[in-house]
């Protein structure tokens, strides 16, 4: 097999990869309302579903990332696929919101072995002149799968039950796993012989679920500001022992390269801003403007179709250009769709939405691939597991605490009701205010992204 059938091969499989973990994610944020009528749960332990996903993501992502850097990317990758596809099984038996919750929590553990190696496989596999383009297709297929989730999961629950969007994601992960047994014989390892940071990885663990849960509680539990404390006291540990330990879990030296730090960090505002609208505005549809859920897929599919369609030509032209031009602009009109839906009320007219969905969707675009082919640019070759794993954690670490803000507005306003028509002025209000400090975030990244040095450094590359 030739080099540039394992890169098209290699590709394809990461692709569909990427595919299927958010298609995944936006399906689900279509069935919770029915989901939540068959096992009557309140709007607390509806948002607890998709959260547990993404919190598994982003506490493990970076140790499987370390981890794929070790034994071998390929290898975590595919475990990964195999995780993922038993408990999409698992979540289509589920006959209880607890045993949805476990589900979604193993699927959440086989998604950070895929995107904690997917970038990582695609900077291996690809020669520096050749990523953007790689991204771009990656970012692409990322949103193809969200608004396939819109499309073919509001279509599935609407004629078939919510069931069926876990059964969708079983013979997709077969057909991954096929590829990977037979056509990719190759195996890719950047610190072959390293130890693994047990104790590392751990804080790092402990750090993520103790931000999340104290954050998400720190107005209506007691304990909520202690968590916040033990999380960031923990990262001051964690800090100290990376920079000290011989085979960190992170190598801390990759931030001191400024665009590197400013590129994931932008990444992560930019999902805290963007990552629970598509959950707020389903059950708004589908609750006060009484939509099924394939209308309502229908009407959000907007903002991913736009960031399929613009982000492979905005990975390819940022291999060649100043990525703050794209990045920066993504943003701003990033932020303005935002500022749009801070609007929201019950006779809002539904082209408003639409617009602010359409920016959103532009600015995305512009930002996403260009931002992870900044980062990915700066870093050896050496340490691609570990740095595809950080740009994963930013992505995944943002819809973590893009949630965590929708939790703690809820418990504040909401508590542990279900979403009646008497509490639909508490649910605009919960919204109003999660797209303020959405908006509000986008906008101040805007001041940072400007600040990103021009020159590129792949000086490491050849090291």
């Amino acid at each position: 097999m030739s080099n540039n059938q394992i890169k098209n091969i290699v590709l394809i499989t990461v692709a569909l990869g990427a595919f299927l973990i958010p298609f995944m994610g936006t399906s689900l944020s279509i069935a919770l309302p029915p989901i939540g009528i068959e096992f009557s749960l309140d709007a607390v332990f509806l948002s607890w579903i998709s959260t547990a996903f993404i919190l598994a993501n982003a506490a493990l992502i970076l140790p499987f990332g370390r981890i794929a850097d070790i034994y071998g990317r390929k290898k975590i990758f595919t475990y990964g696929i195999l995780i993922y596809t038993f408990s999409s099984f698992l979540g289509a038996v589920s006959l209880s919101g607890n045993l949805l919750l476990i589900s979604s929590f193993l699927q959440g553990i086989g998604c950070s072995m895929i995107f904690g190696t997917g970038v990582a496989l695609l900077s291996s596999v690809f020669n520096p002149e050749e990523r953007g383009k790689s991204y771009g297709i990656y970012v692409g297929a990322v949103y193809a799968g969200i608004f396939s989730g819109l499309l073919i999961g509001g279509f599935l629950i609407q004629n078939f039950g919510w069931r069926t969007i876990f059964i969708f994601n079983v013979p997709i992960g077969i057909f991954i796993l096929s590829l990977l047994f037979t056509k990719i014989k190759s195996e890719w390892k950047g610190c072959k012989g390293e130890r693994f940071d047990f104790i590392g990885s751990i804080l790092f663990i402990i750090i993520i679920v103790t931000l999340l849960q104290g954050f998400s509680t720190i107005v209506t539990e007691t304990y909520g500001k202690y968590l916040l404390l033990i999380g960031l006291l923990t990262i001051f540990i964690f800090l100290k022992y990376e920079n000290s330990y011989s085979d960190p879990l992170i190598t801390l030296s990759i931030f001191k390269n400024p665009l590197f730090t400013i590129s994931v960090l932008s990444l992560l505002i930019i999902n805290v801003g963007t990552s629970s609208m598509n959950y707020l505005l389903s059950l708004y549809f589908q609750y006060l403007k009484l939509l099924p859920p394939n209308t309502a897929g229908l009407i959000l599919v907007l903002q991913p179709i736009f960031v399929a369609l613009i982000s492979p030509i905005a990975g390819r032209i940022s291999d060649k250009y100043d990525p703050r031009l794209f990045t920066s602009t993504g943003m701003l009109i990033t932020t303005i769709g935002l500022f749009i839906l801070i609007f929201l009320n019950q006779d809002t007219p539904f082209y408003s939405i639409i617009l602010g969905l359409i920016l959103i969707g532009i600015g995305v675009a512009l930002f996403a691939s260009p931002a992870t082919n900044a980062a990915m640019s700066t870093v050896n070759k050496k340490f691609y597991g570990v740095a595809s794993a950080t740009v994963s954690t930013m992505v995944f670490g943002g819809q973590l605490l893009s949630m965590a803000v929708v939790i703690l507005i809820f418990a504040f306003y909401l508590g542990n009701v279900q979403i009646i028509p008497q509490y639909y002025p508490l649910f605009i209000k919960s919204a109003n205010i999660a797209f303020i400090v959405y908006t509000a975030v986008c906008f101040i990244a805007i001041f940072a992204l400007l600040l990103m040095g021009r020159n590129r450094s792949i000086s490491n590359e050849k090291e």
